[in-house]
């Protein structure tokens, strides 16, 4: 039984410790979305990342970064005939995650790996300037909580919207950063 209960302790830890690198996750009902119905992503866990900006204002509270939520999804449903908000995640700089697709729902935000890949945005422009660094940990938290669910895979690779197809996003300043940041590919090719 002391064996059955050491072990169970160790389980907590790690569930705990795994749990603990998520950032908080504002869902959908919570930030005011449309029912919509996207596809399921065939290829899971998810070999890429793709960071995006949005190229439009940054949000640093709650409210603000729902309202943008609500907006980029009427956006993209009305204005692109699109099922649902491109993106599976948006971050904002108030360091809070905001869930678009979700995990394991097919987005439309990086042609060639829409169905390989969990595509997430930060609130901004970051042409001239990175996000701030509650953003910054943010976006982190969340690929470590999207690796550690199972929702994205342990090798993925990390690249920026700009080298799937021709764009200024995630904006220049921002890309020089994630370039530095673990599992950044180069030189990608969709599997």
């Amino acid at each position: 039984m002391n064996s059955f209960l050491a072990t169970l302790a160790v389980l907590c830890v790690a569930f705990g410790a795994a749990q603990a690198t998520c950032p908080t996750i504002i869902t959908r009902a919570q930030w005011g979305a449309r029912a919509a119905s996207t596809a399921a992503l065939p290829r899971v866990p998810a070999p890429f990342v793709v960071v995006h900006h949005t190229a439009g204002a940054f949000c640093s509270t709650q409210a603000a970064c729902a309202q943008q939520m609500r907006n980029i999804q009427g956006w993209h449903i009305d204005g692109n005939g699109w099922a649902d908000i491109g993106y599976n995640f948006c971050v904002g700089e108030c360091g809070l995650a905001y869930e678009g697709r979700g995990w394991r729902r097919q987005g439309a935000h990086a042609p060639g790996y829409n169905n390989q890949s969990v595509g997430a945005c930060v609130f901004g422009n970051f042409t001239s300037r990175v996000p701030n660094a509650a953003a910054q940990l943010a976006l982190q938290r969340l690929i470590n909580c999207g690796v550690g669910g199972g929702h994205i895979a342990t090798n993925y690779w990390l690249i920026g919207h700009r080298q799937a197809v021709a764009t200024a996003c995630p904006g220049d300043a921002f890309f020089n950063l994630i370039r530095t940041w673990p599992r950044f590919n180069a030189n990608p090719s969709p599997l």
